[in-house]
C-alpha cells in the first residue's frame, strides 16, 4: 500500500535499453560545514506535489482552468547550481547522459545542489520546470512487485472520489434500502474505471492518468431525476432495527424495488450514452482546440464552482444523521491533510540485505482515507457499546454500522458486471441535452490534466493528436460506463497526478497495473458490499470537505483574470448567482413550465435546473460578447501557463499508438486525421 523509497532506488534498473537514473551524493569539503545528506533524504527532498482539482488527498494545492497548479507549496526545497552538496547524474549504459537536467546544446553534466532551508513561496511551476527527478519515467518498466505496490497506492488515492458517486446517486435513484443493489453499483463503477484506465493509457493520450467517476455528471443527473416522473415512491414507515435485521424484505418487494431504481438508471444510461457522442466528435474531429479558443476562465470558474455549491443539500442530508460524527470526520481529514501534512512517518524498507528506516508522507497522501476510516471506527465502537439508538426514527440511528450488515452477507463472493445488466437504456431529449453540460465540463477539466501529467511523468507537452485522441477515448469510456450502468461517466483523476510527483514514478505501466487491480476488485462482490456499512454521517463529513474543495477549485481559476475589472466582476457575479437562483426557483415551482409540448417542457426544466449549465452558459455568452482584452479576460495568462515547457525525458514518440506506426506512415490519408500521430497541419503539409 505504501511506497518504499529505498526499495525503489535499489530497483531502479530498467529491463530494456531505456535510460537509467542513478543518484550519488557527494560531500565536498568547503570553508564552512555543509550538511550531510543520505541518498534516501536526497530523493525525498525533490518532492513535487500536484494535488487534485477537487479534494481527495487535499495536499493544499489545486489546479487552474487547464489544471495548472495555482497556489504555492507550504514547504519545498530549491535546486540550484553550486559546489557544496551536489547530485551527480551518472551516464546510462549506452554511455549517454540522462537528459533529465541536461541542455540540448551542452554535453556537460550539470551539478545540482539540494538546499533544505526555510519554507519557500515560489510557485509550483518553477519546481516542475527545474526538473522532475524521476526514478521511472513514462516508458520505463518497474519490477512487477513495485508495479503492484504503487498501483495499489494509486487505487487508494482514487478510492474516495470513485466511491462517492454511487453513494450520492443511491437516494435519487431510489436504491436507498437495497444494499445488494448498492454493492453491485459500487463494483460496477470500479470495474468500468479499470477498463477505461487501460483504454486511456494504451490507445488514448498514453499518459499515466487514472480514469474514474466524475462529479461533472452528478449535477445534470440530479436534475433529470428531479423530474416529476422520476420521483421516488413514498418511503415505508420507520421500523425497529431488530425487525430490519431479522425479517429482511419479501421477494415481491425486492422485485418491485429493483424495477423502481433500474428504470431510473436506464434513463441516466441513455442520457450519458448519447451525450458522450459529443465528446467523441470533439476528439476525433479535432474541434477541441476550436472550442478552447472561446472558453476562458470566466466560463470555467462558475461552471466548476457551481458543481460543488449545488451539492450542499446532499452533504446536509448525510451529515444530518449525526452532526457530531460528521464533524469528527471533517476534523480528522483536516488534521491529516493540513496540520500533519509536514509530518513524515518512519517506515522500514529492506535494502542491501539490511533493514533501513526512511521518512514517508503518510498523512499527506492518505488524509481522506485515514479520516474516513477514523470516523468509521468510532461509529463501530459506539455501535458495539450500544450508544446509538436502535430505532430508525431516533436521532443518531443512521450512525450505526450494523444497519446494512446484511449487504455483506447477502452479496455474492464474485459478481462480474456486464453491459445491459440493468436493462436496455432509454433515451429522452431533455436528459441528453442536460447531460451534455456535464460532458463539456468534464472535457475542459481533462485537457488540463494532460499537460500537468506530462510535466510530472517526464514527457513533452502533449501534441494535438494526443489531446484529441485522449478526449475521444474518454468519450468512449463514458459510453462503456453507460452500457455497464455505473450511473456516471469517466474522467481523468488529478489526485493521481499528484502522486506522480511524490513517488517519482511516472511509468505508464504502474497506472495500467492500477486498472487491472480495479477490474479484479470490481469482480470481488463482497469488497463493494463492505463499503455499504459506512455510516451516512461519516460519508456526509467527507462530502463537506470534498464538495467545498470542488467549489474552491472553481474559484481558483480566477487567478488568471483581472479582478479589478468591473466587466469581469459583473460576468462572474451574474453567472454564479443565476446558477443558484434559477434552479432553486424551478424546483420551487415544478408545474410552471407548460408549453403544450411535454418533451419541450422537460428540456427546459432539465436545463434550467442544472446549476453548472446556467452558470457556464451565462459566463460563456457574456465573456465572448462583452468587449475585453485577452489579458483582462485571463486568456493570455491561461495559455502562457499551458505552453510553458518542462524538462523532458521522453520524446514525442511516447504518444504514438502501439504497433501502428508502420501502417500510419504508409498511407498519406492518415495525415489528415487529427487524432493520429501521423497528423500534420496544413502548414506542415505545405512545407513538405
Amino acid at each position: 500500500m505504501f511506497l518504499f523509497s529505498d526499495l525503489i532506488c535499489t530497483h531502479s534498473q530498467d529491463a530494456g535499453n531505456e535510460s537509467r537514473l542513478s543518484s550519488r551524493i557527494h560531500r565536498h569539503t568547503t570553508s564552512h560545514n555543509s550538511r550531510h545528506m543520505t541518498a534516501s533524504q536526497s530523493l525525498w527532498s525533490f518532492r513535487v506535489l500536484l494535488p487534485p482539482r477537487a479534494f481527495v488527498d487535499l495536499c493544499g494545492v489545486h489546479f487552474g482552468p487547464q489544471k495548472q497548479p495555482c497556489t504555492t507549496l507550504p514547504h519545498f526545497t530549491r535546486m540550484r547550481l553550486a559546489t557544496e552538496e551536489k547530485i551527480e547524474l551518472g551516464p546510462t549504459e549506452q554511455g549517454t547522459v540522462n537528459p533529465v537536467f541536461g541542455g540540448k546544446d551542452s554535453d556537460e553534466q550539470p551539478q545540482l545542489t539540494v538546499d533544505i532551508g526555510e519554507p519557500q513561496t515560489e510557485a509550483l511551476e518553477e519546481t516542475v520546470d527545474k526538473g522532475v527527478d524521476l526514478v521511472y519515467s513514462l516508458n520505463d518498466r518497474p519490477p512487477w512487485y513495485l508495479c503492484i505496490l504503487l498501483g495499489f497506492q494509486h487505487y487508494i488515492l482514487a478510492f474516495g472520489g470513485i466511491i462517492a458517486v454511487p453513494l450520492i446517486l443511491a437516494e435519487p435513484l431510489c436504491i436507498k434500502d437495497n444494499n445488494v443493489a448498492k454493492s453491485q453499483l459500487i463494483s460496477t463503477i470500479f470495474f468500468v474505471s479499470g477498463l477505461c484506465t487501460l483504454l486511456q493509457t494504451t490507445v488514448g493520450s498514453r499518459l499515466p492518468i487514472l480514469q474514474g467517476g466524475t462529479f461533472s455528471f452528478i449535477t445534470p443527473t440530479l436534475a433529470i431525476l428531479a423530474l416529476p416522473k422520476w420521483q421516488c415512491p413514498a418511503p415505508n414507515a420507520p421500523v425497529m432495527l431488530s425487525m430490519q435485521l431479522q425479517n429482511g424484505t419479501s421477494p415481491l418487494q425486492v422485485e418491485n424495488s429493483d424495477e423502481v431504481w433500474m428504470s431510473r438508471m436506464r434513463e441516466i444510461q441513455g442520457a450519458i450514452l448519447v451525450s458522450s457522442l459529443l465528446q467523441i466528435v470533439l476528439g476525433f474531429s479535432g474541434l477541441v482546440g476550436l472550442v478552447l479558443k472561446y472558453i476562458g476562465p470566466l466560463a470555467i470558474a462558475p461552471t466548476i464552482n457551481l458543481i460543488g455549491l449545488s451539492l450542499f443539500i446532499e452533504a446536509g442530508k448525510k451529515c444530518g444523521g449525526h452532526w457530531g460524527i460528521a464533524a469528527l470526520t471533517v476534523c480528522l481529514i483536516l488534521l491529516f491533510s493540513q496540520y500533519l501534512s509536514k509530518v513524515d512517518v518512519p517506515m522500514i524498507a529492506y535494502k542491501d540485505k539490511k533493514w533501513t528506516v526512511f521518512q514517508y508522507p503518510l498523512f499527506k497522501l492518505f488524509s481522506a482515507l485515514l479520516g474516513m476510516c477514523g470516523g468509521w471506527l468510532v461509529c463501530f465502537l459506539l455501535t458495539i457499546f450500544d450508544v446509538f439508538p436502535s430505532k430508525s426514527d431516533e436521532y443518531g440511528f443512521s450512525a450505526r454500522t450494523d444497519i446494512n450488515m446484511n449487504a455483506v452477507t447477502n452479496s455474492p463472493w464474485f459478481h462480474v458486471p456486464y453491459p445491459g445488466q440493468w436493462g436496455l437504456p432509454t433515451v429522452s431529449v431533455s436528459s441528453v441535452l442536460g447531460m451534455m453540460a456535464g460532458v463539456l465540463a468534464s472535457t475542459m477539466e481533462s485537457i488540463g490534466d494532460y499537460y500537468a501529467c506530462a510535466r510530472l511523468s517526464g514527457a513533452p507537452p502533449p501534441p494535438t493528436h494526443a489531446i484529441n485522441r485522449g478526449i475521444a477515448v474518454e468519450g468512449i469510456g463514458c459510453i462503456l460506463a453507460a452500457l455497464w450502468g455505473t450511473g456516471n461517466g469517466t474522467t481523468s483523476y488529478s489526485q493521481n497526478i499528484a502522486a506522480l510527483g511524490i513517488t517519482k514514478v511516472g511509468s505508464r505501466l504502474v497506472i495500467q497495473t492500477t486498472g487491472i487491480l480495479m477490474i479484479l476488485l470490481g469482480i470481488f462482490g463482497k469488497f463493494g458490499a463492505v463499503f455499504i456499512t459506512i455510516p451516512d454521517p461519516v460519508i456526509g463529513g467527507m462530502f463537506l470537505v470534498m464538495f467545498g474543495m470542488i467549489a474552491a477549485v472553481g474559484i481558483s481559476n480566477l487567478q488568471y483574470v483581472d479582478l479589478n475589472s468591473s466587466r469581469n466582476l459583473l460576468i462572474l457575479g451574474f453567472s454564479t448567482f443565476s446558477g443558484l437562483v434559477l434552479p432553486t426557483w424551478f424546483h420551487s415551482n415544478p408545474g410552471v413550465i407548460d408549453t403544450g409540448i411535454k418533451e419541450l417542457d422537460q428540456v427546459i426544466v432539465v436545463l434550467f435546473t442544472t446549476h453548472m449549465f446556467i452558470g457556464g452558459f451565462f459566463g460563456f455568452i457574456l465573456d465572448n460578447t462583452i468587449p475585453g482584452t485577452d489579458r483582462e479576460r485571463g486568456i493570455k495568462s491561461w495559455r502562457d501557463k499551458v505552453q510553458e515547457g518542462s524538462k523532458n525525458i521522453c520524446d514525442q514518440s511516447c504518444y504514438d499508438i502501439p504497433f501502428c506506426n508502420g501502417i500510419l506512415k504508409q498511407f498519406r490519408c492518415f495525415q489528415y486525421m487529427p487524432f493520429l500521430p501521423s497528423y500534420k497541419t496544413s502548414q506542415q503539409r505545405t512545407s513538405q
